[in-house]
């Protein structure tokens, strides 16, 4: 019996390797945490980086408009999930962090971030924060599904169906490059090969759906382009004029090939590095 027992015991230190038991809820002492698996938890991240809402330049209606759904649901109001989508560096996940903390000044609200390739285990994670006092919003970025991936068949039963539904005291924001979350050439290789193709598109495409709001980020103009950077510069105390600004800000763009409000950041990360400017 004592050998038996022996086995018995390291084939359970096994499994617990391979498939460790949950850890318990933290306490919610910080304002933002990333959710783990392997085994399940949720990390604390006591500096959240992120840019000052005042600072994000040429999305002023998308930002007053998940501003005000934000202050709704910590409120204890009703609000929407919200999928942030449009052009690449034009600060989606920017102005979510940003609105949080701006939320979170007044009204206690816990920020919780979600990888794309865990989004299977989200089940788990709203079965822990269900029935907590705390209000959290749920937050993934850059999320999207490609071919064969049945990832969003987890998230559509967690945004809008199910029996149990998302709990009261859960939000979930998202950024994707795509409206629909997945490429255009998969859903018309859905619609070319299906027995039925309008059913078969629209399982794809109805996740999107289960979001109340979308907001759309488009291209900014070289007016707003500049006028970043320029808001940075003052905000961090950088001195340069104008002409030099627009010369140097006009170049840098030019030999990226691109104009955007994560550009803008980089030349000014370059600008203030060439100054002896640091960044805190």
């Amino acid at each position: 019996m004592g050998r038996k027992a022996e086995t018995l015991e390291r084939i359970a230190a096994a499994l617990d390797r391979i498939s460790p038991p949950p850890l318990k809820a933290p306490k919610f002492t910080e304002s933002a945490y990333i959710w783990h698996t392997q085994p399940d938890r949720l990390e604390a991240v006591p500096k959240v980086n992120r840019v000052p809402l005042d600072l994000l330049v040429g999305i002023d209606r998308v930002r007053d408009i998940l501003l005000d759904n934000t202050r709704q649901f910590a409120a204890g109001l009703p609000a929407n999930n919200v999928l942030l989508w449009g052009a690449r560096g034009m600060g989606k996940s920017s102005v979510v962090k940003a609105v949080h903390a701006r939320i979170n000044a007044d009204a206690p609200l816990k920020l919780v971030e979600i990888q794309r390739e865990d989004i299977p285990s989200i089940g788990r994670l709203l079965n822990l924060l269900r029935g907590r006092a705390e209000r959290f919003l749920l937050f993934c970025d850059d999320l999207s599904f490609d071919h064969d991936d049945s990832h969003y068949k987890s998230l559509k039963a967690v945004l809008d169906g199910g029996i149990e539904g998302r709990p009261d005291n859960v939000l979930f924001y998202a950024t994707s490059n795509r409206r629909h979350l997945m490429p255009r050439d998969m859903i018309e290789n859905e619609r070319s090969t299906a027995i039925n193709p309008a059913e078969a598109v629209e399982e794809k495409v109805s996740l999107s759906d289960r979001f109340g709001l979308w907001l759309g980020f488009h291209p900014c103009s070289q007016d707003d382009y500049l006028a970043m950077i320029r808001g940075y510069c003052d905000a961090f105390g950088v001195d340069i004029s104008d002409e030099t600004l627009r010369a140097e800000a006009i170049e840098w763009q030019q030999t990226r090939g691109a104009r955007s409000g994560r550009v803008a950041w980089q030349y000014f990360t370059d600008l203030a590095g060439r100054r002896g400017i640091k960044l805190d």
